[in-house]
């Protein structure tokens, strides 16, 4: 086993998250609620208590305008209450000739509170916030980590004025940059323990599995069981299981229900499995990518492929007892995407072959069909761990080979130190570390 990297406590925790702080910072007065959604402790809290309120005081800002407040405290319980909340925010903006900068952390602790007056109506932190953004005087910002309450209603919720920033745990260039040394050494180390910034802080490989075991089950688990009054937490957690012992494979909840019958012995129908992977989805602990006919130019309902947000996180789930190096570069890829602001599907391409003298249809995959907002950027994506021979590189390549007429960059990222490099076809070949470590590794 390769020497893991230490860093300092007081190193490990402040990284400065420069491409969320740039995304923020173009944010600033637009006239939007911003909305910094992502999994717990991935950093969202530091980027805005810290980063950007250390922006925001350098740039000539009156400490005392700048109002925060972490509903996810338990001495902060009381502003859990909409009302409460409201009035609490109302005393801390008392000139309404000043502008204000609102900091609200973990958001989705606000519950609902009836209106006396008519008790089918709710207020609600949708209520607040709006409210606060009418005033005029107000940029509002809040951080959540429940996309069902967050993501899925901002632009209804925040009647077209919610602007969301979704982050997600260190990027492997993010780590790189501060431990430095070999980049082989480095990428053992994230593979293994993931981008968790608090991870870094942690001195040893027990500490850093300990963390992770603890941050799967004594935070993300019992938010998700109390939330949703979960019945049956035991099917939650081999789901769980499931999903990261699998990742980057295709299923579905009927896939996963017979799973659990056949091997597990538990009955859960595939109702109940879709809800509780609705959940974790919900979480951000896991994000789904769906199958995408590439020249017909269409999606499937089902099955689809599931990554979790972090390789640490995936391996803690699992003990660190199944440490798949193909599988956990191919989650690491997508979530480099994700991180990058793209949208990722998985790319189907139907064909065929000859076989025993006959025409056969074969269904061929493209790992990663990758389209940015920008428009004109498209990519398709092979991750292949190593190609040390042909039939393997055939293997790979072939998918790219039966889109005629198709001129979307194509390219394989391996783990490999050679320069990157175009083959023959067209299709760019490059390391998986030239492609973590440089933003625009993709444009060639």
């Amino acid at each position: 086993m390769l020497k893991l990297i230490q860093l300092p406590i007081e190193v490990a925790m402040y990284i400065k998250r420069e491409t969320y702080l740039k995304r923020l910072i173009t944010k600033k007065d637009n006239g939007f609620i911003k909305v910094i959604t992502g999994v717990r402790r991935c950093g969202k809290s530091f980027l805005l208590f810290n980063l950007y309120k250390e922006y925001l005081l350098q740039s000539g800002m009156p400490a005392e305008c700048i109002v925060t407040l972490a509903l996810d405290n338990a001495l902060n319980a009381k502003y859990r209450d909409p009302l409460i909340l409201s009035q609490y925010l109302e005393s801390r903006m008392p000139d309404a000739g000043k502008r204000y900068y609102v900091f609200l952390d973990e958001i989705q602790f606000v519950g609902k509170k009836k209106v006396q007056s008519n008790p089918e109506i709710y207020i609600t932190f949708y209520d607040v916030l709006n409210g606060l953004q009418e005033k005029g005087n107000a940029d509002i910002y809040v951080t959540g980590s429940n996309s069902k309450m967050l993501s899925k209603d901002v632009a209804t919720e925040f009647r077209g004025r919610g602007d969301e920033l979704h982050m997600v745990p260190l990027s492997f260039k993010e780590c790189y940059d501060f431990v430095g040394g070999g980049k082989e050494e480095a990428f053992v180390d994230y593979m293994l323990y993931g981008g968790m910034p608090l991870v870094l802080s942690k001195q040893s490989d027990a500490e850093k599995r300990e963390y992770l075991s603890g941050l799967f089950s004594e935070t993300y688990f019992k938010d998700i069981v109390e939330r949703n009054s979960i019945a049956y937490p035991e099917a939650l957690g081999m789901l769980a299981d499931e999903l990261c012992s699998s990742v980057g494979s295709l299923t579905n909840s009927n896939k996963i229900a017979a799973t659990f019958q056949s091997v597990r012995k538990m009955k859960i129908d595939s109702e109940t499995i879709g809800a509780y992977l609705g959940y974790l989805l919900d979480s951000y602990l896991f994000s789904v990518a769906r199958r995408y006919d590439v020249k017909g130019r269409k999606y499937f309902s089902y099955p689809n492929k599931y990554y979790c947000i972090d390789s640490g996180l995936c391996n803690a789930r699992l003990n660190f007892r199944q440490i798949e190096e193909t599988h956990l570069m191919e989650n690491i890829i997508y979530n480099e995407l994700i991180g990058r602001g793209y949208s990722v599907d998985v790319g189907i391409v139907n064909g065929t072959e000859m076989t025993s003298g006959k025409q056969t249809r074969v269904t061929y995959e493209i790992d990663f069909v990758v389209n940015a907002d920008r428009a004109g950027e498209k990519y398709y994506i092979q991750s292949a761990l190593r190609m040390d021979n042909e039939a393997k590189r055939e293997q790979e390549i072939r998918p790219f080979l039966k889109l005629r007429n198709d001129f979307t960059k194509r390219i394989v990222i391996t783990k490999t130190m050679m320069k990157p490099w175009t083959d023959e076809y067209g299709i760019r070949h490059i390391g998986i570390y030239d492609f973590l470590l440089d933003a625009n590794s993709l444009n060639f």
